[in-house]
């Protein structure tokens, strides 16, 4: 199945699926040094979200989350992709400096289509679920 975006930070990734309907905040929701979800509030609560194609609807939170990603690049705890439903600016900015690809408003509903652990590839706008 391939779906089609709109592309925020271009590139390309592959990794399997982490899939939320929750928000997440990357400011005190996600440390940093191992890439753990710590928000106990999370339904992702104690997950790593490091390698994987990050699938969730919106950030939420201090503009710092932005800087936490670049900081996870960094550290190689970052995720090696990220989907939202509709990105907003933390989670952009956070993804363009990182230089993670990111894309949202896909043709499809990918908290839908997409499964967790689905191998899936980010390639510019589109999105390819093995």
């Amino acid at each position: 199945m391939e779906l089609i975006g709109r592309i925020i930070s271009p590139g390309a990734a592959e990794g399997p699926a982490l899939i939320t309907k929750d928000p997440v905040s990357f400011y005190g929701g996600v440390d940093p040094t191992t890439g753990i979800i710590t928000d106990k509030d999370h339904e992702l609560f104690g997950t790593s979200i490091t390698g994987t194609i990050f699938i969730f609807p919106r950030g939420k939170g201090s503009t710092v989350g932005s800087y936490v990603l670049y900081r996870m690049k960094k550290q190689g705890t970052s995720p090696a992709g990220i989907i939202n439903l509709e990105s907003e600016a933390i989670i952009a900015v956070g993804a363009i400096i990182a230089s993670i690809p990111l894309v949202d408003q896909l043709d499809q509903n990918p908290l839908e289509v997409i499964q967790a652990g689905q191998l899936v590839k980010i390639k510019g706008d589109r999105v390819i679920i093995n």
